[in-house]
């Protein structure tokens, strides 16, 4: 019969490549911690310390169509602002939609609250939803990206 040991289980070399990384977590957390380290100011915060004025905005809506096509309408206004058809080569638009109506979905709200597009005066391109705050910063994106909302503007993409 033989002889079971728990002792060859894990490596010495692991063990203390694990104890290792705990310590650095630790240590850095409690320096950050202890030194005050201000987290990462978001976008929003660094315009409103920088006094960014605001170009643009409007206050849109998206709803989907039975053929797939999302409607985009001026929440404000009441027309339509845009029709995003099934096919179209903007998949940017729907991607971003969809991430924010499953947030939206999460909490049970539904899709009558309107989404704010605004234009910065430093170039920034942000989207705000109403409801539940979360914005994305649509200029990180790429400029044909970044343009596709633009066009959502009251001016344009000359905005």
């Amino acid at each position: 019969m033989s002889t079971h040991s728990h002792a060859d289980m894990l490596p010495r070399g692991t063990l203390i490549l694990a104890g290792t990384l705990v310590l650095f977590a630790f240590t850095a957390t409690a320096t950050v911690r202890i030194a005050h380290i201000p987290a990462a100011a978001s976008p929003a915060a660094m315009r409103a310390a920088q006094q960014i004025q605001l170009v643009s905005s409007r206050n849109l809506r998206f709803s989907d169509r039975a053929d797939g096509a999302v409607v985009i309408v001026d929440a404000d206004r009441g027309g339509t602002a845009s029709i995003v058809e099934p096919g179209q080569q903007t998949g940017f638009i729907r991607g971003v939609m969809r991430g924010l109506a499953r947030e939206r979905r999460m909490r049970g709200i539904g899709d009558q609250p309107p989404f704010n597009l605004s234009l910065w005066r430093d170039g920034q391109l942000s989207l705000t939803d109403s409801v539940t705050g979360r914005s994305i910063e649509l200029t990180a994106f790429g400029s044909s990206n970044r343009a596709t909302f633009m066009a959502l503007l009251p001016e344009g993409p000359a905005a």
